[in-house]
């Protein structure tokens, strides 16, 4: 840019950070017009053993972007899950979106299925809505179901906004379950339905307008009453 190169509307931007407006700017570099990236969002159902990074630690490690295109390594996930969690991930190049979808003022709702050891109390459910202590942090779903449970195993459907570090393993490791399982479902609008593990899909122009729809407004935390999100009955 400094060297004059680099053209906006037939001017020279000679300052890094100069800002255009892509629809209607026209760039030249080298006396080659540069065409604004195409701002793509995908859905992949990510399954176990895989990391949501794109920088390997080691030879052997499996990506997330190993799933993908080799033309689409410029996508970065969008939060992330787990080593060992499984689900719905979504991963774009769009800045500005992933923002909004991962920071907790917008309260992007993110469902999950977990399946934990033992059988979980009524008191459960409600200890999850009203909030559980780990690491002197205050961990706390938005909605709670059990879905099925017997002597040695549950399974729970949960709801979060934050998206803390291994949230949900931590807050079931706090009330003394483990968690065996870790399936997210849903991240806002868009729904992991019918994708196979190990397989992505663009999502629609209705999905993108849903997302950018959730997270137009940041929103103060809910108040409510925690016993009216729990649930502990089978789920039909």
């Amino acid at each position: 840019m400094r060297e004059g190169r680099v053209l906006v509307n037939g001017a020279p931007a000679r300052e890094p950070g100069f800002k255009v407006e892509p629809e209607s700017d026209q760039v030249v570099v080298d006396g080659r017009p540069v065409q604004p990236r195409r701002r793509l969002t995908v859905a992949l159902h990510k399954p176990r053993g895989y990391v949501c990074s794109r920088a390997r630690q080691t030879p052997k490690q499996r990506l997330v972007t190993d799933l993908l295109p080799a033309e689409w390594q410029d996508l970065y996930p969008v939060g992330r899950l787990d080593r060992d969690s499984e689900g719905l991930l979504l991963l774009t190049n769009d800045g500005e979106l992933c923002l909004r979808l991962t920071h907790p003022r917008y309260g992007v709702v993110k469902t999950y299925r977990a399946t934990v050891t033992g059988k979980l109390p009524p008191s459960t459910a409600r200890a999850l809505c009203a909030g559980v202590s780990d690491a002197g942090e205050t961990l706390r779903a938005r909605r709670v179901r059990v879905l099925s449970a017997n002597a040695s195993h549950s399974v729970v459907e949960l709801e979060l906004t934050e998206g803390r570090r291994h949230e949900v393993r931590r807050m079931f490791q706090a009330l003394g379950h483990a968690v065996e399982r870790l399936v997210r479902l849903r991240v806002g609008p868009v729904r992991l339905g019918e994708l196979p593990p190990g397989k992505w899909r663009v999502l629609t122009a209705e999905e993108l307008a849903a997302l950018r729809a959730t997270t137009a407004v940041a929103r103060p935390p809910a108040v409510d009453n925690p016993a009216s999100r729990a649930s502990t009955g089978r789920i039909p």
